[in-house]
């Protein structure tokens, strides 16, 4: 019988030697072995065969059918922790896993977590994480199911929204079309759609000098600074070569006073 490397491997696992060591360790018995294998050489991302995913050093519960984290986010959440402080409110928009959140609050002595997402799939996934740390988890579009006290309080405001345009979708790997929400790809008709949302809405959440940190391909990140510029934020693009990672950081000024025009 073929290891489960070369089972893999000929099922076309890049990474087989270090997805079959994962799945040895997972496998509760042989019998369960053989089914990991099998989901995964059919194609079902290594994260839902194994149920979490590793991101920023921390293991994420990730259930079938919830946005896996990126690798390249990493990236985003570095820039939080960055110029997060203690006490800060910290609250993660279309949270998936909830995995963004996690990790800055992780950062931090002192925070509230807040996450909120569409999909009831991601949001029960979400409370498996983010509740241990004393988190709250809302089911709801972005900011219609928070409670009215955190406007105007929020510090980091983490957004990953879906910023791949709906036509691009067709051409993404098979892991991400076939086995996640399609809602946690579609950026619309520019990629642009829910950021330009988040944006609009972002500055009645944001406490004085609060920041929105939003991830963006770099080809789209000039158009999402520019988004922000409409909707008050100052905006500042940051870029990481080594993980293809591009993230905007727009901030809500302390003297600034928004007047909400009518639509």
């Amino acid at each position: 019988m073929p290891t489960v490397a070369a089972q893999l491997r000929n099922a076309g696992c890049v990474f087989a030697e270090e997805e079959a060591k994962l799945l040895l360790e997972a496998a509760q018995d042989e019998s369960g072995l053989i089914k990991m294998v099998q989901q995964r050489a059919s194609g079902l991302p290594i994260e839902h065969v194994i149920g979490w995913s590793e991101f920023c050093g921390h293991r994420i519960a990730v259930d079938k059918g919830v946005f896996v984290p990126r690798k390249r986010t990493e990236f985003l959440v570095e820039q939080a922790v960055k110029l997060a402080k203690n006490g800060d409110i910290i609250l993660d928009l279309c949270c998936g896993s909830g995995a963004l959140g996690i990790v800055v609050a992780a950062s931090l002595d002192e925070y509230q977590l807040y996450a909120s997402d569409l999909d009831p799939k991601a949001v029960q996934c979400a409370r498996k994480n983010v509740t241990p740390v004393g988190g709250k988890v809302y089911e709801g579009d972005l900011f219609s199911p928070l409670p009215d006290y955190l406007q105007g309080r929020v510090n980091i405001l983490l957004a990953n929204t879906p910023y791949v345009p709906t036509d691009a979708i067709e051409f993404l790997p098979a892991e991400a079309r076939e086995y996640e929400a399609w809602m946690a790809l579609d950026g619309g008709e520019d990629g642009l759609e829910i950021q330009r949302r988040v944006a609009s809405v972002a500055p009645l959440w944001l406490a004085p000098n609060g920041l929105l940190f939003v991830e963006s391909s770099e080809q789209q990140a000039l158009q999402t600074a520019e988004i922000f510029i409409q909707n008050e934020l100052h905006p500042q693009i940051v870029r990481c070569n080594d993980l293809d990672a591009t993230v905007v950081i727009g901030m809500k000024k302390e003297n600034e006073i928004r007047v909400k025009k009518p639509t």
